[in-house]
């Protein structure tokens, strides 16, 4: 209860406060509905279930969160993932999956992961919103135009099938969607309706025209799903077995991950809004329970909004009683006006997801990107983005990410250096150090970056290839920030050959760290003790005593 605490100590809850935090939480609430229906529905779940979704959700992670203006419930990114797990599973599997995924979001709060998952990288997450937000826009065809159903496993199959039953569309259908549209993009605009969400408007006024003029062959909630029932369902428990464990564990790592992702992601941007500092970690505590808790009361996966939760700040929210006032607003709705919710066109819901769709593709920045970031980086948003399509939204993100990591080691390791030191450029040092000239039968190997499994070949190659072998060997440490077991292994198998071959080996300026794994190594006692300093000058006055006294 992070965010309670926080927004206690800062006087967010006092009196004066619930005023503007009531207000936010209202227009939130109203923000909510259609976008819960419409999520809902392009999820394969019934409309009720994305507003029972968006009440329990919404409460808990407002309670337990780590941001407190995050305002919590079925959101764009996941209508992919849930579709597919509703298609193999059913709605049931589907809960299952987001129970287990909110057991899984809980664990990685606990265990503090929740500052790793701000590493995935901007093209890859770009990549696969842009991606998300293709395959809504093209999903929605159907309900936007009218269309009769499609078949099709894959996007390609779909899109091609979709295309050809284009020239069927249902003009009023059509006509009420680009209406909607038309709404939900101007509304916004109009002075007078500013204050007043676009959705709202485009759900209400086709609403109405569909009651009043009653056009034929116009798919509404009613005719799609029946009545919305009024108040929340009762608790109930899904039947768990190892069978359906093991069948849904997949799919609910995708819940997981791409919950934290998205959750993680509004959190970072509401406090770039509000001035905020979020807990990560608490974070995806409170995500955890709100998507264990959802399916318990029909609902199905939530994760931070956001749009929604944007609409909150602007408003004036501050504190968690905006998003608990969000959830009795929908739970108040769902009360009084669930049985009018029957005349609602799927074509306004499909109006008002392609102008989510539409936002999360974010065309400017996706353009922008491509344009103006390194070629490797534009590769992986394209890849990235194709296979989200194409494929698979977690085979889009593991291979995004893999591929980013791939090209980050290769940069890495390009950017470690090892080189010999000449007697000019250790010139001025040993003049500041009082030293005189570096013997000739004494080579210096400086190592400057991170010794790891990826530098090993230019360490390799730097030392053990040497044109002739010198009397003594000094290898600085004293830029390399850690080592890693590949790198100790080659440093062991470097010196063991340098010593093979007569040369004595000496290692000098090593910081703490990467001292202590050099002594559980073993290297150090392979060089020996004696031949491990902490400073370079010291190594080499060894070294030049050494000759002074073989000389006399």
């Amino acid at each position: 209860m992070i965010a309670i605490s926080e927004a206690l100590r800062a006087g967010l809850l006092k009196p004066k406060n619930w005023v503007s935090n009531i207000i936010a939480g209202v227009i939130v609430g109203v923000v909510a509905l259609p976008l819960a229906m419409a999520f809902a529905i392009a999820s394969g779940a019934k409309p009720e279930q994305g507003l029972y979704t968006a009440i329990v959700a919404g409460f808990l992670v407002s309670i337990f969160g780590g941001s407190r203006v995050q305002i919590a419930g079925p959101t764009g990114a996941f209508i992919v993932v849930l579709s597919s797990i509703t298609a193999q599973h059913g709605i049931e599997g589907l809960q299952i999956a987001t129970f287990m995924a909110g057991l899984i979001l809980m664990l990685l709060g606990i265990t503090k992961l929740g500052s790793v998952i701000k590493f995935i990288p901007a093209p890859v997450i770009v990549g696969f919103t842009a991606g998300i937000g293709v395959i809504i826009w093209v999903g929605q065809w159907k309900d936007f135009f009218g269309l009769p159903e499609v078949t099709g496993q894959h996007f390609h199959n779909k899109l091609y099938h979709l295309i050809n039953v284009l020239p069927q569309f249902h003009l009023s259908t059509s006509m009420l969607a680009i209406f909607a549209l038309l709404l939900v993009i101007y509304s916004p605009k109009v002075p007078l309706l500013k204050r007043v969400p676009g959705p709202l408007i485009a759900l209400v006024l086709t609403t109405l025209i569909q009651v009043f003029f009653q056009f034929d062959g116009v798919r509404t909630i009613g005719s799609a799903f029946g009545e919305i029932p009024q108040g929340l369902p009762e608790l109930s428990i899904p039947s768990l077995s190892w069978t359906k464990v093991i069948e849904l564990i997949g799919p609910a790592f995708t819940i997981a991950m791409l919950g934290a992702i998205e959750s993680l992601l509004s959190a970072v941007v509401a406090d770039g809004m509000a001035g905020t500092r979020h807990d990560s970690n608490q974070e995806l505590i409170g995500q955890g329970l709100a998507n264990i808790a959802a399916p318990l009361f029909g609902g199905f996966a939530a994760t931070g909004a956001i749009a929604r939760t944007a609409t909150n700040i602007r408003n004036g929210g501050n504190s968690p009683l905006a998003g608990i006032v969000h959830s009795i607003t929908l739970l108040v709705i769902l009360l009084v006006l669930a049985p009018l919710a029957k005349h609602i066109p799927l074509a306004a819901l499909a109006a008002i997801l392609f102008v989510v769709a539409w936002n999360m593709s974010e065309a400017k920045h996706f353009i922008k990107m491509v344009r103006r970031a390194p070629r490797a980086d534009v590769l992986i948003l394209l890849i990235t983005f194709a296979l989200t399509v194409f494929a698979d939204l977690v085979v889009a993100v593991n291979i995004g990410v893999i591929l980013a990591t791939l090209h980050f080691l290769r940069r890495m390791a390009s950017s470690v250096e090892v080189k010999q030191s000449s007697a000019q450029e250790l010139a001025l040092e040993f003049a500041e150090k009082g030293l005189g000239e570096l013997p000739e039968n004494i080579l210096v190997f400086a190592v400057e970056g991170p010794f790891f499994f990826g530098a090993v070949e230019n360490f390799e190659r730097a030392l053990a290839y040497t044109h002739s072998d010198p009397e003594h060997l000094i290898i600085r440490l004293k830029w390399v920030p850690f080592i890693d077991i590949t790198g100790l292994q080659a440093l062991e198998e470097v010196i063991s050959g340098l010593q093979r071959r007569g040369v004595n080996v000496l290692l000098s300026g090593a910081n703490q760290r990467v001292s202590a794994k050099l002594k559980k190594a073993g290297i150090i006692e392979l060089v020996g003790h004696d031949h491990m300093f902490l400073l370079f000058d010291e190594a080499v006055r060894v070294l030049l005593n050494n000759n002074s006294k073989q000389q006399r």
